[in-house]
């Protein structure tokens, strides 16, 4: 899959650093993962927690290369605002799926997955197993 063609990652979370930390680690433990589009969506605009429907489709527009587009949320209210952005049909790039996955361990599956050329399917099932993962 050329890099053009990557699927593009969108980590929601109430809060901007949160966002913004856990793109750089997946993008860290990924080799850096340099041909993955990723963007964070946290907070509000002008600062502040909670979850911003303008900021998650613009960090979703500008991670569309044509192969779909991964959005992992972390709690309650950013999966509504994620849902209902599918729900308008114009408002989310074709191609965009909210995972069922865990934030941290599930963006970083994600981001590895799409750095090694896997789809859109293969974006989501690594992402969804990491629920799996164990740490006793």
């Amino acid at each position: 899959m050329s890099e053009e063609k990557r699927v593009g990652i969108v980590l929601v979370s109430h809060s901007a650093e949160v966002a913004a930390s856990v793109a750089e680690l997946a993008k860290g433990l990924a080799g850096g993962a340099a041909a993955v589009p990723v963007a964070p969506a946290g907070g509000v605009e002008g600062g502040g927690l909670g979850t911003s429907a303008e900021l998650v489709s613009a960090a979703a527009a500008s991670v569309d290369r044509g192969a779909g587009v991964a959005v992992l949320t972390d709690l309650g209210s950013a999966v509504l605002t994620v849902k209902a952005l599918l729900a308008e049909g114009d408002e989310l790039p074709d191609g965009t799926r909210l995972l069922d996955a865990p934030f941290v361990e599930g963006a970083v599956a994600a981001v590895v997955t799409a750095a090694a050329g896997g789809d859109l399917d293969a974006v989501e099932a690594a992402a969804t197993e990491a629920y799996g993962y164990r740490k006793v």
